[in-house]
């Protein structure tokens, strides 16, 4: 149990940074670039699973993906997959819960560059997207890459909104976290040490890789 669990924590938690790092980027830069009324609105809807318990966060992806939700049903309809209860409900509860950091994050380091940079840039022939990949994004790469890290560790330990959509099967969507709380309320507090170890070291490798990236990009 424990090698499955810390396997499909590990899948999920990259799966959803990945995502999580492209649309967060990618947002953080359109709304460091745009100013438009009901901006203050959509970055405050944005970040409201920093602020809503887990568990709501958990309750509205029921309402919006559940097999009679807003959108499960056109997707079940679609495509026949039904979210709730598979990994990929692991994986949207994970990155919905990341995804504000790395928000926040990259709008932070796209606002604190010079917009005169991104006017030389256009001066010597680069379009938008040139622009992004080859000027603001190499300079925002310290803000990026603390936004990845905190995305990594945030789904990595993602318990409220998982338990939620996706349940606790054992083999199936139980990650980590919810392994941890299954052995402690069975009893089982010498699986729910080692458990609890593993991810601990998991996560203490990650901050010790994320401090040497971050002095090789100082």
């Amino acid at each position: 149990m424990i090698k499955s669990a810390l396997f499909l924590s590990l899948w999920v938690t990259l799966g959803s940074t990945i995502i999580v790092a492209v649309v967060g980027t990618g947002t953080g830069y359109l709304l460091s670039r745009r100013r438009f009324p009901g901006r203050g609105l959509l970055e405050a809807c944005l970040n409201l699973p920093l602020v809503l318990p887990p568990t709501v966060t958990g309750y509205y992806l029921i309402v919006l993906l559940g097999r009679r939700g807003l959108l499960g049903e056109t997707v079940l309809d679609w495509t026949g997959i039904a979210v709730p209860f598979t990994w990929i409900a692991c994986v949207v509860a994970a990155s919905l819960m990341a995804f504000p950091l790395m928000l926040r994050s990259a709008l932070v380091a796209f606002e604190s560059i010079d917009p005169r940079q991104a006017l030389a840039a256009a001066s010597l022939g680069h379009g938008r997207l040139s622009t992004l990949f080859r000027v603001l994004i190499p300079m925002a790469r310290k803000g990026l890459l603390a936004g990845v890290i905190l995305s990594f560790a945030r789904a990595l330990g993602e318990f409220g909104a998982t338990l939620m959509l996706a349940g606790n099967i054992p083999g199936r969507t139980q990650t980590l976290p919810l392994a941890i709380y299954e052995a402690t309320l069975s009893g089982e507090d010498r699986k729910a040490l080692v458990m609890a170890g593993a991810l601990t070291l998991v996560s203490v490798a990650v901050m010790i890789l994320a401090g040497r990236l971050d002095r090789r990009t100082a």
